[in-house]
């Protein structure tokens, strides 16, 4: 059972003005330029940018996605992410496998150098994001996950959940 000040804590983050919304956009803006700020040092020495990061990241996550779905989840153009698979195939990070059932279809997996710059990435992200989440407490960083999909459009959200269920 809540205690008074607590719910009335709570039904205060109901009734949010202008003001406080727009700080609550200024501070996304500003924690998503911390959050890429190391990646893309890092990136900046292979002349990589963001999209080549993101490439990367999702297909550490789910090896063997194929280039349809990766463009689902980055929500690029087709165009756009042949460039930067181009690039990183041609750079020996990706490779690019032909589907067993279907010869269309092209399965993307790290190689043990897509692999090493990936965990030089991600150890920088999850540097800061495990800094920020001890700092916060768990309460804060459930209701932070909380906020962040209410914002997430439904099938980003469902995306989401298929990806963490998976590991």
């Amino acid at each position: 059972m809540q205690d008074r000040g607590q719910a009335t804590s709570s039904e205060n983050l109901l009734f949010l003005t202008d003001d406080q919304l727009r700080k609550g956009i200024e501070a996304m803006f500003f924690a998503y330029r911390g959050f890429t700020a190391d990646p893309d040092r890092i990136l900046e020495n292979y002349a990589y940018g963001r999209a080549h990061h993101r490439a990367v990241h999702f297909i550490n996550r789910a090896p063997g996605t194929t280039v349809n779905n990766l463009l689902d989840i980055l929500g690029v153009t087709k165009q756009s992410l042949n460039r930067v698979l181009r690039t990183l195939v041609e750079d020996g990070l990706v490779e690019a496998r032909i589907g067993n059932r279907d010869k269309r279809e092209r399965h993307l997996f790290l190689t043990e150098k897509g692999r090493a710059l990936e965990q030089e990435l991600s150890k920088a992200q999850r540097k800061r994001m495990r800094a920020a989440y001890r700092a916060a407490g768990p309460d804060a960083v459930q209701g932070f996950r909380q906020v962040l999909e209410a914002i997430m459009d439904p099938g980003m959200r469902k995306l989401l959940n298929t990806m963490t269920d998976a590991g």
